[in-house]
């Protein structure tokens, strides 16, 4: 399901998170799947239970998750979240941008590497 690089300098409840959500933003888990027990994920990837329950609570104020006392923990619709990431990334992109173009960057150059024309 998600797996852990222990040569990534991120913390470990971060990777989790990123796993989970490329998952639910990818339509692999779709609203009401039930995420794995804590428990048993801290098995799977040989972690400590408090760091993926960190995960949970990170996806969960994320608004990638809710949790059903007594049952666990639920995917909720992956369309709001996709708009809020989405919403996110585009200002992220925006400031980059931003960036470039004080650095120099033309917005020709810009478009022709959104286009897949420049790698380097």
């Amino acid at each position: 399901m998600i797996s852990i690089d222990p040569r990534d300098p991120r913390p470990l409840y971060e990777q989790v998170v990123e796993g989970f959500r490329g998952l639910i933003l990818a339509g692999v888990l779709q609203a009401d799947d039930k995420l794995p027990s804590v428990r048993s994920l801290a098995t799977q990837l040989a972690i400590n239970p408090n760091t993926i329950q960190r995960a949970y609570r990170e996806l969960e104020l994320q608004g990638l998750t809710y949790s059903a006392a007594g049952k666990g923990s639920f995917v909720t619709a992956a369309e709001p979240a996709r708009n809020q990431r989405k919403a996110e990334l585009l200002q992220r992109f925006d400031k980059t941008a931003e960036e470039l173009q004080e650095l120099g960057v033309s917005t020709d150059e810009l478009a022709l590497r959104l286009k897949g024309g420049v790698t380097s």
